[in-house]
């Protein structure tokens, strides 16, 4: 029997100690025992050459670990063996089935916490503790994949944060509320990150410890709970994993080896190292972090972060690698596993599989149908909604004609020219060959609502909500994959905004600045911006259960629960083609109407009339609306389709 041993990647230190003390049972709450590092975590051992400490521009500002108010039960220093290529291992003590430790590099204080921790009990900053992923309580031996086994493509998706989804911010009580995600009819349930991030608020994407669990959401088993209830309800759950940064607070990876690299450069600093001296460490550090989720967490599918700052010029991009082997996990496991990327690039090289040259992601998503969308409904146009409005000398004349070709052909920036970025961007989409469920389609999400000033959404940014309704019947029903931000489904009132709190005063003034200089470039004053550090930004930030009872707020619970039910009739579980998808326009009329007309599929047509009065719609063969906003204000006859006022409509579509 192999003796259980904690093991670290540090070949900048000449000597690595171990502190440690035990952890009394009671203390113990996760159930758990930190996981020896993979043995596929030391294929990729190679030499390396120490890289500049300004390659960690994370400023680390910290309580010292050594502080005894971080240990529960004293601590003892012992060496650590060098086992070569810049690993260290230490084997726990016979009979002690848990322990908190950190490394002391070179003798230097403060002790830091283990880069692969699977739990930061005392915050990022104190020291880590073992955990036993074996030892969780599952019961979902039968559990094959989200909709019965056919994976997350296609399947309505939810986005929500755990911390702000109830008022306790935490796993156990997410988990009351997922019958609520049932009844609206979910099939994948988006989780934002989870990794552990300083202190308590935040929206997960400053973590620093990509292996541990949040502990104020609940830490590790509960997090395995949650997914475990998931299952049990038949959701599947898709983790937001950031792979291409690490935030500035408790980031100490610097300190032990090179994985960051100065030979490229993100918004944040030095690029996360996939492609120098020691990278082949690194790669597996992230990639066995992606296959612990999947495997000892039981997620169905990640989200990757901003995969375009995966800065990798490698023959083999670390993203094909880490398809590759999500694939070979899924066929080893017997279930379906998949993988979301947030692109920017507008290329569906990027789910285009690793056989063909691709990066093999299983969707991407398409922030260019939110834009779209958006200013057809809120008549917005600062910052990169500019082009979305269509120009009078342009292609798309409006932004009714820029919506019917995002719905058609993917993209608006296809391998046009994007004002926002001042140059040509994109690639154009495949319509007959591309799955279409391969793009994400959405009205709103995180970014999108908590990165306006004041987070508001789109239901008050519009002033019938037969606008939120018309958009949602759009993408909803659209070939593509939809997902929903959590409280659209209601309305929500509350605004979703951008909240943290750091320790550090530097970092938090930091933070502060950056906010009010950004909203300062889109026309927003710098007092309107809320204090990312006030707690109150936070508990604006927390979603109004008790609307549910609430007339309006029902009515569009009721449409969207309608939508997503209509959709399982119209849309099923097969792939989709964009090839399929008509739109027509009117701009001074102010409507706009899709026809879905798949050979051998269900064939139908959404009108949303966005014009105050209403509009009448050539449309031969409509049969009476199976769904409709108004159902009064709608008439039907064998020409034509008349709203009148502002609404959406869904009709089977007779015409040849």
């Amino acid at each position: 029997m192999t003796t259980p041993e904690i093991r670290v990647w540090a070949p900048y230190p000449q000597r690595v100690d171990i502190e440690w003390s035990p952890v009394p049972d009671s203390t113990n709450r996760s159930r758990e025992a930190h996981p020896p590092v993979a043995d596929s975590t030391n294929r990729s051992r190679e030499a390396h050459s120490p890289v500049a400490d300004s390659t960690n521009r994370s400023r680390e500002a910290h309580p010292p670990v050594a502080d005894v108010t971080y240990w529960s039960n004293g601590r003892r220093r012992e060496a650590m063996e060098a086992a070569g290529d810049g690993w260290w291992r230490w084997p726990l003590p016979e009979g002690v089935a848990a322990v908190d430790y950190a490394f002391v590099l070179d003798g230097e204080e403060p002790a830091l916490p283990d880069p692969r921790s699977a739990w930061q009990p005392r915050t990022v900053h104190g020291p880590s503790r073992t955990v036993d992923t074996g030892a969780f309580a599952w019961s979902d031996d039968g559990w094959r994949g989200p909709r019965g086994g056919a994976g997350s493509l296609g399947g309505v998706f939810y986005e929500l944060h755990v911390g702000t989804f109830t008022p306790e911010g935490t796993f156990e009580a997410a988990t009351a509320r997922l019958d609520h995600l049932v009844e609206l009819g979910v099939d994948v349930v988006e989780v934002m990150p989870v990794a552990a991030f300083p202190t308590d608020r935040g929206w997960g994407y400053d973590g620093v410890a990509l292996y541990a669990v949040q502990d104020s959401y609940g830490g590790p088993a509960a997090f395995a709970a949650f997914v475990d209830a998931c299952h049990a309800r038949g959701l599947g759950v898709c983790l937001d994993v950031v792979h291409n940064h690490l935030g500035a607070s408790g980031n100490y990876l610097a300190r032990y080896g090179p994985y960051f690299t100065q030979a490229h450069e993100t918004p944040w600093g030095p690029a996360v190292n996939l492609d120098h001296d020691g990278c082949g460490v690194v790669r597996r550090f992230l990639l066995e972090n992606a296959l612990r989720w999947l495997r000892d967490f039981h997620v169905d599918a990640l989200r990757l972060d901003a995969v375009h700052e995966l800065k990798d010029d490698s023959p083999r991009h670390y993203l094909a690698e880490l398809s590759d082997e999500v694939a070979a996990l899924a066929h080893e496991l017997g279930r379906t596993l998949d993988l979301v990327a947030e692109s920017d690039l507008n290329d569906t090289m990027m789910v285009t599989p690793t056989t063909s040259g691709g990066r093999g992601m299983t969707a991407q998503w398409d922030d260019d149908l939110h834009h779209a969308l958006h200013v057809a409904l809120t008549g917005e146009t600062q910052g990169y909604y500019a082009d979305f409005a269509g120009a009078p000398d342009g292609p798309q004349q409006g932004p009714l004609a820029v919506l019917a070709k995002v719905l058609t052909r993917g993209f608006l920036h296809d391998g046009t020219h994007s004002s926002f970025r001042g140059r040509d961007w994109g690639a154009p989409v495949d319509r007959e060959g591309l799955d279409a469920r391969r793009l994400l389609g959405y009205l709103q999400t995180h970014d999108q609502v908590g990165n306006r000033a004041t987070g508001e959404r789109i239901s008050a940014l519009v002033a019938d909500p037969a606008l939120q309704a018309a958009g949602a019947a759009l993408y909803l029903l659209a070939p593509t994959t939809p997902m929903l931000f959590m409280g659209e489904e209601w309305a929500a009132s509350t605004p979703w905004q951008f909240f943290t709190s750091f320790a550090e005063d530097w970092l938090a003034d930091a933070v502060r600045e950056g906010r009010r200089a950004e909203f300062g470039s889109h026309g927003w004053s710098a007092e309107e911006v809320p204090d990312p550090q006030d707690p109150a930004t936070r508990d604006r930030s927390v979603l109004p259960w008790s609307e549910l009872g609430e007339p309006a707020h029902a009515r569009m619970l009721r449409w969207y629960t309608d939508l997503v039910a209509l959709r399982r009739r119209l849309v099923g579980t097969g792939a989709t083609r964009l090839a399929d998808v008509e739109v027509e326009a009117d701009e001074a009329a102010r409507w706009l109407l899709l026809r879905h007309r798949p050979t051998g599929g269900r064939q139908y047509a959404v009108l949303v009339t966005l014009g105050e009065d209403g509009a009448s719609v050539p449309l031969a063969g409509a049969g009476i609306p199976w769904l409709a906003w108004d159902a009064a204000a709608v008439a039907v006859t064998d020409e034509a389709v008349t709203h009148r006022r502002r609404g959406v409509s869904v009709h089977p579509d007779g015409h040849p």
